[in-house]
Formats: C-alpha cells, structure tokens, sequence
C-alpha cells in the first residue's frame, strides 16, 4: 500500500466531511487507507462518519487522548509506505497527494515533507515553511536553541538561501497541519514523544528526524488550506498547561544533553557551530 491518511477529530462534523471528501478526490490513483480517531466528539461526527465514510478506519476514543497517543495508535496499525499526518480543519488540493508523493519517490533522502498552506481568504500562512508559530520561536530563541535550527529563519532573515513561499527548501521543522512522513523513517526514529500532548510534537519529531540524518522539505508546488480551529482559548488554563508544558518538555529533553546528529551515516557531537553537511 501506498499510503495511509491519519487524522484526528474532536467536534469539527462539517469541516472533516469536506477534509475527506477532498482527500478522497486527490487520492483517485493512490492505492490508500484512512484512519480517523475521534476524540470523544459531542457532535454528531461519528455518525456522520459511519454513515458517509464506511469504507475508513474509525477508532473512538470514550475520553480524549493526547494528539501524539492518538497518532501513534493508527501509526502502529497503519501499512502505507508514507504516512499523512493532516488536521480535521484542513481541505487538500486535487493534486496535492500525487505531487507530494511523486516528490518523495525521488527524494529518497526525505523522511518528510510539508506543503505551502493557505487561510480560508488565500493568504500564504508563513509556518508553512517556517515550521513554528511566533511563539514557539520566541521561545525556541529564549533558550538559545536557534543555533541548532539554522533553517527556520529566526535570525539573520536577510540570508540568501532562505526561500520563500513559491520555492521548494529543505526545511527544520515540518507544521503538523500536513506532515507525509516516511515510515521505513518514522521505524527508525520513533514514533512520537507521548508526553506531548497537544502541541509541540511535530517540532520533536521533525528535530528526530535531522538528528537521524534525515531531511524534512518544505514543497510549495501545491497547497492544502488550513482553517486553524483546532484552537484553545489563550488564557485556559488547559491552554497554558498543554501550550507551556510542551515547551518545557522540549527544553527538558534536548537543553540538558548535547544531542548527536548523523553526518554521512556517522554519529557525531551537534554542538553550537558545527555545520551540517548533507
């Protein structure tokens, strides 16, 4: 099998019927599966699900899990060689699959692979080939981590190998919105870091992902569209814990040890100034 589509709900009825309906469209010609985890909906989601989409793989939880259990619970299961990681608020373009796919067929150094993401309105949303919102990289900064993303242009933004949104760039950190991910990749990293409940687990798993030898690719030769409402009130206190508990997460597991990154297959110190050589 080619691929298998994983996506994770919670109370988005309308917009996950037009997610998997435009999935369904760009995926005319792959040989694929889906896997949708409901987490504990109110609405009618189920419903709809069993009634418009029997041909899917339906997992519900009772009470809600962690993004990152929920993922990994259909990653175990899945048998795709790439494995699509999209929000339940996201709509793909018709040739969004093939092209993503055709584009990893041929980059066989890639263990990801993000796209150029648009608002409702048309406007380019810049996390789409930065990675991180604004405050995961004031806080990426805040601790001095910066150094060890060299591509997610939180310093020196006049560089020239920075790229903008029409060119295709190798990439730190892939947006979880719309993450095709590798799984002979994802085999030999790991799955994602559990203890991520909410956010931050696209930015650990693509940093694994480099640490591996791997690169992610920022691909803006297609487009899904990203309506963002799997948002929580900013000063929720459920907000605050999961938003800025991540983050100390973060800091916890990287700040405290040197990691070490693949250079041409051979374990080596990732240490402030060294240069990656691909």
């Amino acid at each position: 099998m080619k691929l298998s589509v994983i996506l994770v709900n919670n109370n988005l009825c309308d917009l996950l019927r037009q997610n998997l309906n435009s999935l369904i469209t760009a995926a005319n010609n792959i040989d694929y599966e889906v896997f949708i985890i409901d987490n504990a909906s109110a609405d009618k989601s189920v419903d709809m699900l069993r009634d418009y989409f029997p041909q899917f793989h339906i997992i519900v939880n009772e009470v809600p899990e962690g993004i990152s259990k929920s993922y990994n619970n259909a990653i175990e299961r899945a048998k795709g060689e790439y494995i699509l990681l999209v929000n339940a608020d996201t709509i793909s373009g018709k040739e969004t699959l093939n092209r993503c796919i055709d584009f990893m067929n041929i980059h066989s150094d890639a263990g990801g692979l993000g796209v150029r993401m648009l608002s409702p309105q048309g406007r380019f949303l810049t996390e789409s080939n930065r990675g991180l919102t604004n405050a995961w990289a004031a806080f990426i900064k805040l601790i001095g981590f910066a150094k060890f993303l060299p591509k997610t242009r939180l310093s020196n933004r006049n560089r020239k190998d920075w790229v903008e949104e029409f060119q295709t760039s190798e990439v730190d950190i892939l947006n979880g919105a719309y993450m095709l991910l590798r799984k002979s990749a994802l085999n030999e990293v790991g799955l994602f870091d559990e203890r991520f409940v909410k956010y931050g687990y696209d930015i650990d798993l693509s940093y694994r992902m480099r640490l591996a030898g791997f690169k992610n690719y920022y691909f803006p030769k297609t487009y899904i569209i990203n309506f963002k409402t799997q948002t929580e009130p900013k000063l929720s206190w459920q907000f605050i814990k999961s938003f800025y508990g991540a983050m100390l997460i973060f800091a916890g597991k990287y700040m405290f040890k040197m990691p070490e990154i693949k250079v041409q297959g051979i374990p080596q110190l990732f240490a402030p100034g060294y240069e990656i050589e691909r």
